[in-house]
């Protein structure tokens, strides 16, 4: 009887470890899926937002971009410097115009993170 009963513990045994290891890589495989979806809409872009009527100058032509981002205020201070440079802003009245397109296209939860990126510029 002892046999049986051993015999029997033994064969359940494979099958319920087994059963443990395959949930592991059900879990790693969610987690390794899960984590992807995060990095594509991290670097997610949609072409949704446009510029208000009113814009006018250099600017007045630029498409504008919607990133999602773990550093809004390292991303908006690079895409505000690549603006700078591919427009060629060189006076005041220029960076006016930039700001309000900042302003005018971000909710205002966002002009925050927009103040504190054109404030970066300016004092370096």
């Amino acid at each position: 009887m002892d046999e049986d009963i051993s015999t029997d513990a033994m064969s359940h045994w494979p099958h319920e470890f087994m059963r443990a290891g395959a949930m592991d890589v059900t879990e790693e495989h969610n987690k390794k899926r899960e984590n992807k979806e995060k990095q594509r809409w991290r670097n997610r872009v949609s072409l949704s937002a446009s510029l208000p009527d009113d814009v006018c100058g250099v600017f007045a032509g630029s498409e504008c971009l919607v990133k999602y981002s773990t550093d809004p205020i390292f991303d908006m201070r690079e895409s505000i410097l690549g603006m700078i440079r591919y427009e060629g802003v060189c006076d005041w009245n220029d960076m006016k115009e930039l700001v309000y397109c900042y302003v005018a296209l971000n909710p205002p939860e966002v002009h925050e993170i927009v103040r504190e990126a054109f404030l970066s510029l300016c004092s370096n």
